[in-house]
């Protein structure tokens, strides 16, 4: 197997389209990463070993020869192996290896027993197609199947909502721009497992052209000063996100150009907000106040932490810059000429903000006289 994606196009899917796609699998009842080897798992004898060999890949890191592993266990076992498909999946879905994703999920459905299995294996499917079509918007096949399978998914089970969300994706690139906001309409009045997904529904809702662009991962989270923030709160404003970490020289050396940034346009529709990949919590904290990164702060942990993996950070320094309506505009690794490229985005916010209407004059006091 081989594949290639851009690094704009594997950040969306990563970020946009699959940020939930592996809660499917626990959400609806289905064998999950954690407990596959214990139910589920293969009989054979052969694929027992292969099985535990592939584990050993995952674990190592090794993941394209760990998927490999997984769909071979999964053939001698004589096609009965739940959890290597469950573990199989993830690894496609994880490094992008979408087709295989599909002819996984194709390869899941018979296993599939009550109505809740069978919905999620329809929504797996659903997302591989999603995600292919997305990779090549020329083919619209893969968003009319993908339809199909989450319509299918949602007969199955209607509780579903985060369904009825991509739905609403597939129905935008299909340009079913009235039921694509129904569906938009459907995931808000009925969602309570996916409240960081709201506010985007709700742009969807009000700009469905937005459903069709490259946007930012939808994510949330609480800075070093204890203020808590989303991407879709942040409309409005252009966002440089920059990944980095205390023991990366590169990163270190790229600081000071940050820190002008965020002081130069502190009154600029601009947010600055720096992505610490470090384990130290304590040295981490050491740092920022020395170093006067007066910005916003938050420590992700490393390379495996929530926003890292969601934006596919591989390597720091790592930026990405997106503008006013959420839209990612370029990831730059290592890029010091990054500041040009804010100045357009920025006086493009600012025009945005000026074409906004005005707000309808406040009603008069009562015995003004008027």
């Amino acid at each position: 197997m081989s594949w290639s994606l851009s690094p704009a196009r594997k950040f969306w899917l990563s970020g946009v389209v699959l940020t939930l796609a592996l809660g499917w699998v626990v959400e609806s009842g289905a064998v999950s990463q954690t407990s596959a080897s214990m139910s589920g798992g293969p009989t054979d004898p052969k694929a027992v070993k292969t099985f535990q060999s592939a584990l050993e890949l995952q674990r190592r890191g090794e993941k394209s020869w760990a998927l490999d592993e997984f769909r071979k266990a999964f053939k001698q076992d004589n096609g009965r192996c739940w959890a290597c498909l469950s573990h199989a999946y993830q690894l496609a879905i994880g490094i992008g290896a979408y087709k295989d994703a599909e002819e996984i999920a194709r390869q899941w459905l018979p296993l599939a027993q009550s109505d809740a299995e069978k919905a999620s294996v329809h929504y797996g499917l659903a997302m591989s197609l999603l995600d292919q079509g997305i990779l090549d918007t020329k083919k619209e096949k893969y968003f009319t199947e993908s339809h199909s399978e989450f319509q299918q998914a949602l007969a199955l089970k209607p509780s579903l909502s985060l369904a009825q969300f991509y739905l609403g994706v597939s129905l935008a690139y299909l340009h079913q721009d009235g039921e694509a906001r129904a569906a938009f309409r459907h995931f808000l009045n009925q969602d309570t497992s996916a409240p960081q997904l709201h506010d985007r529904a709700q742009r969807f809702l009000d700009r469905i052209d937005l459903a069709r662009a490259r946007m930012a991962p939808a994510f949330e989270l609480t800075t070093l000063d204890g203020r808590h923030i989303s991407m879709d709160g942040l409309a409005g404003k252009v966002v440089l996100i920059d990944f980095w970490a205390t023991w990366c020289g590169p990163c270190r050396q790229a600081l000071p150009h940050i820190r002008d940034i965020a002081r130069k346009y502190h009154d600029q529709p601009l947010v600055v907000l720096s992505i610490s990949l470090d384990s130290d919590d304590a040295k981490w904290r050491d740092f920022v106040g020395k170093n006067e990164m007066t910005w916003l702060q938050y420590r992700d942990g490393g390379f495996g932490g929530k926003i890292a993996k969601m934006f596919n950070v591989t390597a720091i320094p790592a930026t990405f810059s997106i503008d006013a309506d959420g839209v990612l505009e370029d990831q730059h690794v290592g890029d010091a000429g990054i500041e040009g490229k804010l100045k357009k985005m920025m006086a493009r916010a600012v025009e945005l903000q000026n074409a906004k209407p005005a707000p309808p004059p406040a009603s008069q006091a009562p015995g003004s006289g008027n």
